[in-house]
């Protein structure tokens, strides 16, 4: 009918991201973020190498207190209780040296092999906690999202398995506290612009 309205419904596809590839490094607590999520990490960044496709996990873990006053039915003010970012990934690299370190909570100078090519270490049944820096980036075409740590510590790991059809890996979720500013994670991010909205 001539009469009727239309409405445009906007649509942006370079608006959208795919986990296309990326990748993570770890550093000592107080090392500062990259400037930007397209620039190459250097010392004291250290690469985690390989990411398996199941790429990186951003999760929220949040819960909330409800007030509902008397003689209503639904609550009149909401309260968080508890906010917390984790991130989720699985290492195939487990022979690298800083991934070996991070999921045996050891320095790197103590996976420093032999004169005869041999790494020995132990397990603790009293593990300390360690806490590190961490930078990861999304990359999906000209489209880059980074994440810095500044204070993170891995608080579960998978079991791992040894056998002939399965590579072997550590699956990690790294846990994120706050730094003296009272911030957990800190976004670098080279995205498109927003295009206006037609009626704008």
């Amino acid at each position: 009918m001539s009469g009727d309205i239309m409405v445009n419904i906007t649509r942006a596809s370079d608006l959208t991201m795919v986990g296309a590839n990326g990748g993570g490094w770890v550093s000592p607590v107080g090392t500062p973020a990259l400037a930007s999520p397209l620039t190459q990490p250097t010392d004291p960044w250290a690469a985690l190498g390989a990411i398996s496709d199941d790429g990186l996990v951003n999760g929220w873990d949040e819960d909330s207190q409800e007030f509902t006053p008397w003689g209503l039915t639904s609550p009149f003010r909401t309260q968080i209780t508890k906010s917390v970012r984790t991130f989720q990934a699985t290492m195939w690299e487990t022979s690298r040296v800083p991934v070996m370190s991070l999921h045996y909570r050891l320095d790197e100078a103590d996976l420093v092999p032999d004169g005869s090519g041999i790494t020995k270490f132990a397990e603790t049944a009293s593990p300390t906690p360690d806490r590190r820096a961490f930078w990861f980036i999304v990359l999906d075409g000209d489209n880059a999202r980074g994440f810095y740590v500044p204070q993170g510590e891995i608080s579960e790991r998978s079991d791992v398995t040894y056998k002939q059809d399965e590579i072997s890996a550590f699956e990690w979720t790294i846990t994120t506290y706050p730094d003296a500013a009272g911030n957990t994670v800190y976004h670098v991010d080279k995205l498109p612009l927003t295009p206006a909205d037609p009626a704008s």
